[in-house]
């Protein structure tokens, strides 16, 4: 949920015009989305090789792996289209008035950093 609030200073600062706090700002969203997944291989290879967790473990290991493995699916997906969105920036891209492709690229985001609330509720509390 933090990428979506640096994701959304970034966008702010484009509209403002602001290009610097965008760079900087979008920088972060990045580097949070890619740590997410390097958290993400840890964590699949503590379950593994150390707690037994499987796709064949029953129906926890094989939710686990499925719900989590998407999610980290769209996550690099996401990730991705932002670091092109931060070349593009830095490339001077956009503009305080025309930058759809920017913020359809934070539509994507926000969609999957709040499908991670519902996710974590599901896999982790409940």
């Amino acid at each position: 949920m933090g990428s979506s609030i640096t994701l959304t200073v970034a966008h702010e600062g484009l509209k403002e015009g602001m290009r610097e706090t965008t760079r900087n700002w979008l920088l972060v969203t990045v580097l949070l989305g890619f740590s997410f997944i390097t958290i993400q291989g840890v964590e699949y290879y503590e379950a593994y090789h150390h707690y037994g967790i499987t796709l064949e473990a029953g129906i926890y290991g094989a939710t686990f792996f499925l719900l989590t493995g998407f999610h980290g699916a769209h996550v690099i997906i996401g990730a991705t289209i932002l670091t092109v969105m931060l070349v593009r920036i830095l490339r001077g891209h956009f503009a305080a008035e025309n930058h759809f492709g920017f913020e359809a690229a934070c539509w994507y985001w926000h969609f999957v950093d709040v499908v991670w609330i519902g996710l974590f509720l599901f896999v982790y509390v409940f």
